[in-house]
C-alpha cells in the first residue's frame, strides 16, 4: 500500500511520515490536490485551528478532491486529531465553520468541571475499545494507552460509528469508523507501539 499524507499547511507531517517509514510503509507528503488519485490510502493530519484548517482546504483546492476520493472512489482515509475534526459536519473553534461532512457531529470545546483537569488535554490516556474495530485488531485487551493533545472533541455523533472512547472529565469519542473513513482523536504517530499497530492496521486492512 502507498499512503499519501495530505499537506494543507497545518499538519504534523514529518511525525506521521517518520512513523510510516519506521513500519516500512511507502508514503509521500502530497502537496498537490490533483495527485491524491495516485494513492491507495490517505492520511489527513492536523494541528491548530479548525477555522483556519477549513479555509486552507478550500483555498488550496483540497476540499473537493478529498470528497471525490473518499466518497466517490472509496479510498480509505485516516484523520488524526484536527484531521479527524475536519471530517465532521461543523466546527466551533475560532468561529463557526462547515467541515467536510464525512461523519455526523459537531466539534466543540471541552467543558471540564473538575478544576484539577487542565485544558488542553495533553498526554497518554486510556482508550477503551467499544468493539473489535479494524484499527484495534490484534490488541490483547479491550483498551490501550494513546497520546492526546487537544482542547476540542467530537459531540453529538452517531453512536454506531464510535469505535473507542476515552475519559477526561467526561467520556469523549477517541476514534470512529464509517466504511472507508477512520478518525482518531489521539496521535498514533506519537503513541509508541500501540500507535504503530493502529497505523499498520489502517494500512493493511482489506
Amino acid at each position: 500500500m502507498n499512503v499519501g499524507i495530505i499537506n494543507y499547511g497545518m499538519g504534523n507531517l514529518f511525525s506521521v511520515k517518520s512513523a510510516l517509514d519506521f513500519i516500512k510503509c511507502d508514503n509521500y507528503i502530497v502537496n498537490n490536490p490533483k495527485e491524491l488519485n495516485k494513492f491507495s490510502r490517505l492520511i489527513l493530519p492536523g494541528v491548530g485551528s479548525y477555522n483556519q484548517a477549513i479555509k486552507n482546504l478550500n483555498e488550496q483546492g483540497w476540499y473537493d478532491e478529498i470528497i471525490e476520493m473518499v466518497k466517490i472512489k472509496q479510498i480509505p482515509i485516516l484523520g488524526i486529531c484536527l484531521g479527524m475534526h475536519l471530517m465532521a459536519e461543523f466546527g466551533r473553534e475560532d468561529g463557526d465553520s462547515v467541515g467536510l461532512g464525512l461523519v455526523d457531529g459537531v466539534i466543540e470545546k471541552f467543558e471540564v468541571e473538575d478544576n484539577n483537569l487542565k485544558i488542553p488535554h495533553i498526554g497518554f490516556n486510556r482508550v477503551n475499545f467499544k468493539y473489535e474495530d479494524i484499527l484495534f485488531k490484534n490488541f490483547n485487551n479491550n483498551y490501550a494507552d494513546f497520546y492526546f493533545v487537544h482542547s476540542y472533541r467530537l459531540k453529538n455523533s452517531n453512536d454506531n460509528i464510535i469505535t473507542s472512547e476515552c475519559y477526561y472529565g467526561e467520556n469523549f469519542t477517541s476514534s470512529f469508523n464509517v466504511d472507508n473513513i477512520f478518525g482518531t482523536q489521539f496521535h498514533p504517530e506519537k503513541s509508541q507501539g500501540n500507535g504503530l499497530n493502529v497505523l499498520k492496521n489502517f494500512i493493511n486492512f482489506k
